[in-house]
């Protein structure tokens, strides 16, 4: 398993459902209580992501977290 390579996946799906949504960058992270710069991090796949940030991101997109994973 390659590290890099599972970041760029999640990293690419998590934007994926946030279009799919219609949401802005701005508004997911609204929605995650973060900044936009760290959303925007997350979604270039530039930062390590916890599980429990995952989770509030999974959750502001009404997804399950295997939908991200795979």
């Amino acid at each position: 398993m390659d590290y890099q390579e599972e970041i760029r996946y999640i990293s690419t799906r998590i934007k994926e459902l946030r279009k799919e949504r219609m949401l802005t960058v701005q508004e997911l992270a609204y929605r995650c209580d973060m900044e936009r710069s760290n959303l925007s991090r997350i979604e270039a796949g530039r930062t390590n992501l916890t599980l429990k940030t995952m989770c509030i991101i999974c959750n502001a997109l009404n997804v399950n977290l295997r939908d991200v994973i795979r």
